[in-house]
């Protein structure tokens, strides 16, 4: 199938214009710390030196793992279709912080274990009634990998603005991010395995082993797509087909947590140039996040030892991103606001 292409930001022109921009703002340089990379990375992502967020736009993905049926989480399969719906009725935190945030959500039915009908508000990409044990086959069929791209790449081409962030929900989802962590990083499996939704020290060896096992069963496994396909999910897959796509479009994106990292993981696999636009939301405190931001070189905003998932992370960030872009645009320099800046050589 045809692949976005995602080209680099590096600009050495524009990221002069917007170095100078940012130094002769009010303030000592450097003084705004992560700050002050952010607005210039924001600058290269939209090609100006004056970056607004328009429209930012929050989706988050839901859909089932056939792993769950070798005992990988604490919590039925059932509770994927119930947190759908908890969404839709905005109960759920990632619609707190999503209006906290002015942050337009949108839910999307990827592969959920459950028909909702017509159910108002949710967006129907459904490839499958979620996806089969890879503990036993691949979990999902090339054709279906190949729709749930393709129905990533369609709703970031719907989307009004310049900023994407990313959430998802899973019931078993670590287990496929775990697995997918391990194939595509060749990091040891005990770096990537980690509680998920709350297992205790056995389950967690218990999931290990489960990967571990599936790894060996599916050994000649090895090109990006087909990693995805045989350990990951209908969400996963339709994530990293909308980071692409909005990535071509040249669209900030907002990573979450060690999920919706995964995906991103096998999106930079596919256009390595894709990890320019990216900016990371948060460490979790799921365990292996860390050590995939770093093989993926991500800075985290936040680090609040959040792991619930959904998007919260993203929509937490939300406001540093604006505000990188807020103080580029719309802070004094030393020479509008008569201000004496540092002599020169001090």
């Amino acid at each position: 199938m045809s692949i976005p292409t995602v080209h680099a930001i590096a600009d050495a022109a524009l990221a002069s214009r917007l170095a100078a921009a940012i130094d002769a703002k009010t303030k000592p340089p450097g003084s705004l710390g992560m700050l002050e990379d952010l607005a210039l990375q924001l600058g290269l992502i939209l090609r100006t030196v004056q970056p607004r967020i328009e429209k930012p736009a929050l989706l988050v993905f839901a859909a089932d793992h056939g792993i769950v049926a070798e005992n990988v989480s604490p919590y039925p399969q059932s509770v994927t279709a119930q947190m759908v719906a908890n969404f839709l009725a905005g109960g759920a935190a990632i619609n707190v912080f999503a209006r906290q945030n002015g942050c337009a959500l949108q839910v999307v039915d990827a592969g959920v274990n459950h028909d909702f009908g017509d159910l108002p508000g949710l967006t129907h990409c459904k490839v499958a009634f979620g996806t089969r044990s890879f503990a036993r086959e691949p979990a999902m069929s090339a054709a279906q990998c190949e729709a749930a791209l393709a129905h990533g790449y369609a709703l970031a081409d719907g989307l009004p603005g310049n900023l994407l962030g990313l959430g998802e929900m899973g019931i078993g989802n670590t287990t496929s991010a775990a697995a997918l962590m391990h194939k595509l990083t060749g990091l040891p499996l005990a770096d990537c395995v980690g509680a998920g939704t709350g297992l205790d020290a056995n389950g967690v060896r218990r999931k290990q082993a489960v990967i571990d096992a599936a790894v060996a069963l599916h050994r000649d496994v090895v090109a990006p797509l087909d990693v995805l396909a045989t350990f990951g999910g209908l969400e996963i897959a339709m994530m990293a087909g909308a980071m692409l796509r909005a990535a071509e479009r040249r669209m900030v994106l907002l990573i979450d947590g060690f999920i919706v990292s995964s995906a991103l993981l096998v999106a930079a696999r596919l256009q390595p140039a894709v990890l320019d636009y990216c900016v990371f939301a948060h460490c979790s405190g799921e365990h292996g996040h860390r050590q995939l931001l770093q093989q993926l070189g991500g800075r985290p905003l936040l680090q609040l030892g959040m792991r619930l998932g959904e998007g919260t992370g993203a929509a937490l960030a939300l406001s540093l991103v604006q505000a990188a872009a807020g103080f580029l645009c719309g802070m004094a320099t030393f020479e509008s606001a008569s201000v004496s800046n540092r002599a020169a050589g001090a």
